[in-house]
């Protein structure tokens, strides 16, 4: 243990001395303050209706507007019989004419706009959990066809109660990760005494035919009796006709799920898969190209086709079920089949498994040595080249598939002629500061003024694209700005830059973000996916990150808080001749103290990413950074770079507050030194007050008695609160991010 704790303490010095920080401290947090929404109580809500709803979260005490991705979802705050708003309560509208399914729900904060919540919007009845149930007798009612939000009882089992008849076919359905709750959900069905009928632990549905007329009980509980806020769930029970497909509630989108469909794809497929063509006598004949729906069962479902190809012939072979959400992992087989009478010989061509991420992520889901999102998928896409004329065998399967036995996991497969296209999805820039401690990676786009936020931008090629890709943002608030580090041909890492001007107002957009390209001499535009993490994780040895993709693309300005440190290049292209140094000069805005006196910076942006980093002085006020081209073997052209680094800032919470609360209690002080002087007065007043005076006298005693007693408690309350916002505003170290804004640079070829 004692090896443990000295390895830890040499790794964190480490860390400190790789940031240039000279004093680390053990206790720092990492990335600002940024506002995030949590939990939205009911989690969703029925077309048409109305609803109140209660959020939570961390840095929204003063969120104001609620919003939501679909416009047909509007809130206004819910006022009290005073008429004053009520924290943290909206009364939330869902128009008749609101697409089912999931939503972004954000919330309105002096910081600005608050990460994403998901709000489902359904079609059945809703209810809410409204008390304990975690007994039998105990259990809350349900109606068939109906929704209940509840929220998991720690260390417990939540009991629900159902009528039905003999041989109605009933749906259990828990909606708990697909709406961003860290519940793992087990939901049993059992009879009235509480007896188990049907289970299910795997976040699957159940399918129960109903035995005899009676009631009928729901359990849920978290696989390892996990509870609290962050645990809800919306358990739906509703009546299905037997036969007719289960469809599941909306979940959200895993982040792989970008790459899907190809550009043109048709909603449906073309062909079904035919059972059986589970080996070779049965094998479906298909011709080339094609598009074919299927699944993977029963269990150890193996699906084979067989197609004529000719020697030469190049085609590209892709199948999506992964990226649908579902826990398979495709494998395909192709062969070239040759039969000389009853003699058959198949000869191994290609085979295809899983999609590679384009950037190195995370080694294990925690460590620094990657991003922690994977845009790669267990799905296929692939190259085949046909290399003899004849019959050629494709064998579809799922590797793990033996243990698996549901129809509903399903896949698509496709077999095409070169098409190259692209898809694009972006994510906040992951810390590289400290590990165990991911809050960064749920930050929403919350600008500060004067900072600039670095999105880091993966792209999956399909079927050999490999043209350079520039990155926009479009639908950008006032005084934002946003610069695209193209992705260079051939490579797959580009980075886009959002900058906050120091003097941006409190605003809000939405934002679109895309991608362009040059295909067969045609433009071609393709819109991107935004993903983050659904949770901070400020222990990541403790918790699995659950990052999906986002409906839209919000920025805001919080037009009240500023970035620590601003970097500032010339705003004119810096030009420089191949082979020759560049010095590049850097204005420092410093509106924070740091811990250490120097910042390393390296350089990000294609031709110029590998300058060795270098260090600037947290104390001064302008520094320069030298590019050597001829170092870089930087050919003539135009770029675009940022420098970026890690800094301990010594962040002050709402200072502001301290002049308000002293200003408050001033007031308080004054109005109680009125009081006191007054009572005096009366005091002495009552005392030499006549007999027939004294009781009207000494009414007026106790009353002003009564009011200094107020003002004395109005006088201690904002003492107290005086002496909080104060020790809130005390210096704390803070790990963060600082970009500089981007540089344009032009290198010139050298005169002939």
């Amino acid at each position: 243990m004692m090896t443990d704790i000295v390895r830890y303490f040499r790794w964190m010095l480490l860390v400190a001395l790789a940031c240039g920080i000279e004093s680390p401290s053990f206790a720092q947090s990492v990335g600002l303050p940024a506002p995030r929404l949590l939990t939205t109580t009911p989690m969703g809500a029925k077309v048409g209706s109305q609803v109140e709803v209660t959020i939570s979260g961390e840095h929204i005490d003063d969120a104001d507007e609620l919003t939501f991705s679909d416009r047909r979802i509007t809130a206004a705050r819910k006022l009290n019989a005073a008429g004053q708003p009520e924290s943290n309560k909206y009364v939330v509208t869902i128009s008749a004419d609101c697409p089912a399914g999931i939503h972004e729900a954000r919330v309105m904060t002096r910081l600005g706009i608050s990460s994403s919540r998901a709000f489902c919007v359904g079609t059945l009845d809703e209810a809410v959990q409204s008390k304990a149930n975690t007994t039998l007798a105990t259990a809350m009612e349900l109606k068939v066809n109906s929704i209940c939000n509840a929220t998991m009882t720690q260390r417990a089992v939540d009991h629900y109660v159902f009528e039905a008849k003999k041989g109605q076919r009933i749906i259990v359905d828990c909606a708990t990760r697909g709406i961003d709750s860290k519940l793992d959900a087990v939901v049993i069905v059992a009879d009235a005494a509480g007896r188990d009928l049907l289970v299910e632990r795997r976040g699957g549905v159940l399918d129960f035919t109903v035995p005899a007329d009676g009631k009928y009980v729901i359990k849920v509980h978290e696989l390892t009796f996990k509870g609290g806020q962050a645990y809800y769930y919306r358990l739906a029970v509703s009546e299905l006709p037997v036969g007719a497909p289960i469809v599941r509630m909306p979940s959200t989108k895993p982040v792989n799920s970008f790459s899907w469909p190809p550009q043109g794809l048709k909603e449906q497929a073309e062909l079904a898969e035919a059972e059986p063509n589970n080996d070779r006598t049965k094998a479906q004949k298909i011709s080339l190209p094609c598009d074919i729906a299927g699944s993977f069962f029963p269990a150890a479902d193996v699906d084979v086709f067989e197609f004529e190809a000719k020697k030469g012939d190049v085609w590209w072979i892709e199948v999506a079920s992964e990226r649908f959400g579902l826990p398979t992992d495709p494998s395909i087989l192709v062969q070239h089949v040759a039969r000389t009478g009853d003699v058959e010989k198949a000869t191994d061509v290609a085979e295809f498994s899983d999609i590679p991420s384009p950037v190195k992520v995370s080694s294990n889901g925690y460590a620094y040595d990657g991003p922690p999102y994977n845009a790669g998928s267990a799905d296929i896409l692939g190259k085949l080249e046909i290399k003899e004329d004849g019959l050629h065998r494709l064998q579809l399967s799922d590797l793990f598939g033996g243990t698996r036995n549901d129809p509903k996991n399903v896949y698509r497969l496709v077999i095409r002629k070169s098409a190259p296209d692209f898809a694009v999805v972006a994510w906040a820039m992951h810390m590289e500061l400290r590990n165990g401690d991911r809050n960064a990676v749920s930050k929403p786009l919350a600008l500060r003024g004067g900072a600039t936020m670095a999105l880091e931008v993966v792209a999956i090629r399909r079927d050999g694209f490999d043209g350079d890709i520039d990155l926009a943002m479009e639908g950008l608030p006032e005084g934002v700005t946003a610069s695209g580090l193209k992705i260079p041909a051939g490579q797959s890492r580009g980075l886009m830059l959002v900058t906050a001007d120091q003097n941006a107002p409190r605003a809000i957009g939405s934002a679109t973000f895309f991608a362009r390209s040059t295909m067969n001499g045609e433009a071609a535009i393709r819109h991107g996916h935004m993903a983050s993490h659904a949770w901070p994780i400020p222990d990541s040895w403790g918790e699995i990150p659950a990052p999906r993709l986002f409906a839209d693309i919000p920025v805001s300005v919080s037009g009240l808080e500023f970035a620590p440190l601003s970097l500032t290049p010339p705003k004119e292209v810096q030009t420089v001749i191949a082979g020759e140094k560049l010095t590049i000069p850097l204005l420092h805005a410093r509106r924070s103290e740091f811990s250490g006196g120097t910042l390393q910076l390296k350089t990000m942006g294609a031709g110029f990413d590998r300058t060795p980093q270098f260090d600037v002085s947290l104390t001064a006020d302008q520094s320069q950074a030298v590019l050597d081209t001829a170092a870089l073997k930087t050919p003539p052209g135009d770029y675009l770079i940022a420098f970026y680094g890690g800094a301990v800032a010594k962040y002050r919470h709402r200072p502001d507050l301290i002049a308000i609360a002293e200003v408050a209690h001033k007031k308080a002080t004054e109005e109680l030194s009125a009081i006191d002087a007054e009572l005096k007065k009366l005091t002495e007043a009552a005392k030499a007050a006549a007999t027939e005076a004294k009781p009207e006298a000494d009414k007026a005693v106790e009353a002003a008695t009564a009011k200094q007693k107020t003002a004395a408690a109005t006088v201690a309350a904002a003492a107290e609160r005086v002496k909080a916002t104060t020790a809130a505003a005390q210096p704390n170290d803070i790990v963060d991010i600082v970009v500089s804004e981007p540089i344009k640079i032009r290198v010139n070829a050298p005169a002939k």
